[in-house]
């Protein structure tokens, strides 16, 4: 269901989406609101579900994940038992950073896995994805730089 946005809680998730640690008091502030309010409306966001969670994003070559991914699955049969087991193995695997079931393309699934090289990579396409029920194909296709990196939602629309 659509929440109703005002013009302070734009102001608000625009700048959660840039640094989700900024005080309450620093946000209030940015947005021309005192803290208590701000507050409350922040709440508000959390509860109704427009802000999910806050995470910190990790630089993945800083961790030594250097290959990363995309992968396009093509599963055996079209049928909800076997997406929803696609599915569950999938998010049973850590490498796996995104997965979107999919249409308009040769595939079912999108993925991205971030691993250290290409041997992981093998050990992970080979020793796990491929091995899922169903799974009858993959095309995989590697990252060679971002172009565009965010998280941020557009909130004009």
């Amino acid at each position: 269901m659509k929440v109703d946005l005002d013009r302070y809680d734009v102001k608000i998730l625009q700048y959660l989406q840039q640094d989700a640690s900024i005080s309450n008091q620093d946000l209030a502030d940015r947005i021309g609101l005192t803290a208590a309010p701000c507050s409350r409306r922040v709440k508000h966001l959390i509860d109704t579900g427009v802000i999910e969670r806050q995470v910190v994003r990790v630089n993945e070559r800083k961790v030594g994940l250097n290959l990363i991914a995309m992968l396009h699955i093509i599963m055996d049969k079209h049928i909800p038992e076997r997406f929803e087991a696609f599915e569950q193995a999938i998010a049973e695997i850590p490498e796996v950073m995104e997965c979107y079931l999919i249409t308009g393309h040769d595939a079912d699934y999108q993925l991205k896995v971030a691993v250290s090289d290409m041997d992981s990579y093998h050990d992970i396409l080979l020793g796990k994805i491929t091995r899922i029920t169903g799974v009858s194909g993959v095309k995989s296709s590697f990252i060679m730089r971002k172009v565009v990196d965010t998280t941020a939602v557009p909130l004009y629309y």
